[in-house]
């Protein structure tokens, strides 16, 4: 059996706003994106399994938000992941540390990570919509 893919796409770009309610307003009005509490969601296909609905999603964070620490950049990038246990496991052995603990959701698994240039990751195995139709 193969490995699992490590990144399988982007999950969401989320960064931080002076006022992050008028810039969802903004981009809803101008450029038709949706809102929701989470942001916008931008609905789409498994190539392989278009059975399968998953979502990136787009979201402004207040600009004093601590979810992006330790990085201090103004924004942070979410990578879909296949197996994200076994991906922290190979990470771990290649000396990349694990920034708190993963945490387990309805909608997926989440962990975070920092590159080199100590930009906060957040790895995301996503819990995925089949459509039974």
């Amino acid at each position: 059996m193969s490995e699992p893919k490590r990144v399988t796409g982007i999950g969401g770009i989320f960064f931080k706003s002076q006022d992050p309610e008028a810039t969802r307003k903004w981009y809803a009005e101008h450029l038709g994106l949706s809102d929701s509490k989470y942001g916008s969601m931008f609905e789409w296909r498994h190539a392989d399994k278009p059975e399968v609905k998953a979502t990136t999603v787009w979201s402004a964070f207040a600009a004093d938000t601590k979810y992006f620490e330790p990085s201090r950049k103004e924004f942070m990038i979410n990578f879909r992941v296949e197996n994200l246990e076994w991906l922290l496991g190979e990470l771990k052995k290649e000396g990349i540390e694990q920034i708190g603990e993963m945490q387990a959701h309805e909608y997926g698994k989440f962990a975070h990570i920092v590159d080199p240039e100590g930009n906060k990751i957040e790895l995301w195995e996503a819990v995925d919509e089949v459509d039974e139709k």
